[in-house]
């Protein structure tokens, strides 16, 4: 069974680039990759993972919001049965912020520049 990925870009955030190289890498290594696209909320990206049945939830926030959007998003997963889903946060996050977004239950957090290969090991040694 393929591993089945949700991407998503939350809130204002309309630089979507950097989402669909990680969406063709992800497809490239074999994953069945959904990217539900920019200006997303909470609740539809929640959606998405559940109608999906994805393992792993991509989050994409190039806009200075990402600790509002994944502290809620990390909130509804486990609310909706679904804390066992990899959450993955990527984009311009600063250190101290990747701290406090894996304290709150994201798996890991990936910078720019990140190789796409490090992210495809990543799930793929996690799923």
């Amino acid at each position: 069974m393929r591993i089945k990925v949700v991407l998503a870009k939350p809130g204002l955030d309309g630089h979507d680039r950097g989402a669909k190289v990680v969406a063709r890498a992800l497809r490239d290594s074999g994953m069945e990759v959904v990217y539900t696209g920019i200006f997303q909320t909470p609740d539809s990206i929640l959606g998405a993972v559940l109608q999906e049945d994805a393992q792993v939830l991509g989050l994409s926030s190039l806009s200075g919001a990402h600790m509002e959007y994944a502290e809620e998003l990390c909130h509804l997963l486990k609310e909706n049965g679904l804390g066992d889903v990899l959450f993955l946060v990527g984009g311009t996050i600063p250190d101290e912020d990747a701290e406090r977004l894996k304290q709150l239950g994201v798996a890991e957090v990936f910078g720019p520049g990140t190789r796409t290969g490090a992210i495809v090991d990543y799930i793929n040694e996690r799923t």
